[in-house]
């Protein structure tokens, strides 16, 4: 069985935004509440984080994340990678460094963006992070399961998706390239991304991710990176039966 969290399905402004007085940015209802999108694979006692967003921190106490046994990052973005601080905790917790997994492209801007936690310096007068960098370059083994890469198209950016075992996470997307569909089939839970009704250069439209959702044929899709335009209970009353937009702290199982 294969689990994963929800940690945060909000769009990189989060939910609510910074002085807005929108319907779901002074929402009462919590699932409007959305941090910056991430997510927590679970299986057989170990932990994959995907992404290290500003909120991570947050995140990890909210949902009571205690381990992480390796990252999975999607791209680069500073919404998806800003919380790599936080990771030094979970040195601390698994008394050592930490797998980092993510293509060459985001591999390059991490070590440009954090380069104190990619370098040895014994001057460096606090404590950092321990990260142990892998490039994907195709399918690979993580704690005996099969970590499926799933390269599509965020806008002009080529990022990863991610599935293992019966669940596939692929936030940030506009295009799905027609031969990453075999990867996709015979899903049980399905995440993807929705955006907002309006079109968007480099995410789908609400609209468009149900049309996706609809040809990918998961059991069920929950939608995520979700933008202030969406409430959640009056968007889910919209949306086809096996559909729903994610919220944070939402888990779903599967094969």
């Amino acid at each position: 069985m294969t689990r994963l969290t929800i940690l945060g399905s909000g769009t990189s402004h989060g939910i609510p935004m910074i002085g807005c007085d929108c319907p779901v940015c002074t929402s009462a209802d919590p699932r409007d509440r959305r941090s910056r999108t991430s997510a927590l694979f679970s299986f057989d006692e170990r932990h994959v984080l995907i992404d290290t967003g500003p909120e991570l921190r947050i995140q990890c106490i909210a949902c009571d994340v205690r381990r992480v046994d390796a990252i999975l990052y999607t791209h680069h973005h500073a919404d998806h990678v800003v919380g790599l601080d936080d990771v030094r905790r979970f040195n601390w917790l698994g008394k050592g460094a930490v797998p980092v997994y993510a293509n060459e492209a985001t591999l390059t801007h991490l070590r440009t963006m954090f380069r104190y936690a990619f370098e040895h310096d014994p001057d460096y007068p606090s404590a950092k992070p321990e990260l142990t960098p892998h490039a994907i370059r195709g399918p690979f083994e993580l704690f005996g399961r099969t970590v499926k890469p799933l390269a599509y198209w965020h806008g002009p950016l080529q990022v990863l998706g991610f599935r293992i075992g019966g669940i596939a996470y692929c936030p940030d997307c506009s295009r799905i390239p027609d031969e990453v569909r075999p990867l996709l089939a015979d899903l049980d839970v399905l995440v993807l991304d929705a955006l907002r009704r309006r079109p968007h250069p480099t995410h789908f439209t609400l609209e468009q991710a149900v049309e996706e959702a609809r040809r990918i044929g998961a059991k069920q899709t929950y939608f995520t990176h979700i933008a202030h335009e969406l409430g959640h209970e009056a968007t889910n009353a919209t949306l086809p039966a096996g559909m729903a937009l994610a919220h944070d702290g939402l888990v779903v199982e599967g094969a």
